[in-house]
């Protein structure tokens, strides 16, 4: 018995929605109702650090209940039920495929240590499970624990993110296709300045990719 399977065993696939036993983490009823919610979009942006966002949500609802249990409250299984409806999505998939490698958005080691991941990692990482998108987690590093931007203002989030990260490993992008990878896109600060400390690697082009805009 392989170790997925021992822990399957221990903690069986559940939809992450209804707590229904199920080994895709999402019922086909609840995928319904994702679906009545879903918002697909690739835009493109200007005067932005990236050159385009990708979402699936309006960050609304149900959405925006389940997503905040999945920071806030230990609910890290949640990704999975999220990133298999993500990839189900055709015109989205194939997007990705313009990319050649996954970046997720850094939280400061305190954060880490107080929630005990990260939850924009574990998106990443699924989804890098799933395509050939290459998953780097080296490279973009939260070095200050700020106050959370959801209980900030627009103006007030661009300056309580400004140079909180740094870039090492910096070679390993360069010339790279990015996709930055985040949970929630609220204002655009997070990313935008995760953007703008990656492009001091000369990457080819980014992108960003959410679960949620708001």
């Amino acid at each position: 018995m392989n170790f997925s399977k021992i822990l399957d065993y221990f903690y069986p696939p559940m939809c992450g929605i209804c707590g229904k036993l199920d080994s895709n983490f999402l019922c086909k009823k609840c995928e319904k109702i994702l679906e009545s919610h879903e918002e697909q979009n690739i835009v493109k942006v200007e005067n932005m650090n990236f050159e385009e966002l990708i979402y699936i949500f309006k960050y609304e609802g149900i959405i925006r209940e389940n997503l905040l249990k999945y920071k806030f409250e230990e609910k890290s299984y949640l990704y999975k039920t999220f990133v298999n409806f993500l990839l189900k999505n055709d015109k989205i998939f194939e997007n990705m495929k313009n990319y050649d490698t996954i970046i997720p958005v850094p939280i400061s080691k305190k954060r880490n240590r107080q929630r005990g991941y990260n939850q924009s990692f574990l998106i990443a990482k699924e989804i890098s499970k799933y395509t050939n998108l290459k998953l780097i987690n080296n490279c973009l590093f939260k070095t200050k624990n700020v106050i959370e931007q959801s209980k900030l203002t627009k103006e007030e989030r661009e300056q309580n993110i400004k140079n909180v990260y740094s870039l090492k490993n910096g070679d390993k992008i360069e010339s790279k296709k990015i996709l930055l990878i985040d949970d929630i896109y609220t204002t655009g600060s997070t990313v935008n300045e995760c953007c703008r400390i990656l492009k001091k690697a000369n990457p080819k082009k980014i992108g960003v990719v959410v679960l949620a805009k708001d």
